[in-house]
């Protein structure tokens, strides 16, 4: 489906939808925090991804949708497992040890900013502009405001955990630019049951990958040890912010394009932050308010398309 130009009206159910998208994804920060203080960091991102899966197979079945069927696609969805699922997942997590979900939150605003260079190397048609370099700088100097004086304390601290946190903003990035590389979908069934199949098999892709490695990394009885809220939050994660979320992404890419998605990333940030305030009264110091306008800022000036487009 090509996306609408810059003079089609979009409509208002699809703004609602973003709106939607960054409320569940800016929550997931809360959430995380919540089940990793007794669920190990690898046993949840089994746990959330299982769920997931599970989710979106069943909607996909119920929607008359189907999985590839080529070699190429699942190799592809393997990878798109590891680098967007699994390994984001983990260092996010681990990183919400010893990092306030609503900095973490605001870490993440790294992974528009990396885009951009990334898509630059790696895709046709997306150059990297004066513009584009400006607002990277900006947003770049937002994350050393946050992590700058834990970095200059010394390499202890949080500051391996800061860096975790946007490790995984970095994965979520190349995610990004490597799904623009997935075959073509064919063109045959029902709208939209092609987008479900697929992202079913990067779910399914990833919890093969989770499952064995969080037995490996933290025990077959890790999730033994995990809380009531640790499992209602790991639930609500895998429902929610990794399953129910990823058909709504699906849809405003077929809907109105990459462009217009790419607004989610302005309201990550802002989400996570009040999430944090408000369900786990955590402190939002004026620093780290700086480092938000920053990163925010420079992401508007990285996107911003002026008369010319």
């Amino acid at each position: 489906m090509t996306p609408p130009t810059s003079k089609t009206r979009v409509p208002l159910g699809d703004v609602i939808w973003l709106l939607v998208l960054g409320i569940v994804w800016g929550s997931s920060f809360a959430a995380i925090k919540v089940s990793v203080a007794t669920m190990p960091p690898m046993t949840l991102v089994a746990v959330r991804v299982v769920i997931a899966a599970a989710v979106l197979a069943t909607v996909m079945i119920i929607k008359g949708g189907r999985l590839p069927r080529d070699a190429t696609s699942w190799k592809m969805g393997f990878a798109l497992g590891t680098i967007g699922l699994g390994l984001p997942f983990f260092l996010i997590g681990w990183g919400e040890e010893r990092v306030d979900s609503s900095l973490a939150a605001i870490l993440m605003a790294v992974m528009p900013l990396s885009t951009i260079l990334l898509a630059h190397v790696f895709t046709t048609g997306d150059r990297l502009t004066g513009r584009k370099m400006i607002g990277i700088a900006i947003g770049f100097a937002g994350v050393l405001i946050l992590v700058g004086p834990e970095a200059m304390r010394g390499l202890g601290g949080a500051i391996w955990h800061q860096l975790a946190v946007a490790g995984g903003a970095v994965c979520y990035a190349v995610n990004a630019v490597v799904t623009r590389n997935l075959p073509q979908i064919d063109a045959s069934g029902a709208p939209g049951t092609q987008m479900m199949g697929r992202a079913a098999m990067v779910m399914i892709c990833g919890a093969i990958i989770a499952v064995p490695l969080a037995a490996i990394v933290d025990g077959p009885l890790a999730m033994q040890g995990a809380s009531r809220e640790a499992w209602l939050s790991a639930l609500y994660l895998g429902v929610l912010p990794t399953g129910l979320a990823t058909l709504i992404y699906f849809h405003l890419i077929e809907s109105q394009g990459a462009s217009f998605f790419s607004f989610v990333n302005y309201l990550n940030p802002v989400f996570g932050v009040i999430w944090g305030a408000l369900l786990l009264a955590e402190v939002i110091s004026f620093q780290a308010l700086v480092a938000l306008g920053a990163i925010l800022l420079g992401i508007g000036i990285a996107n911003w398309r002026g008369r010319s487009g």
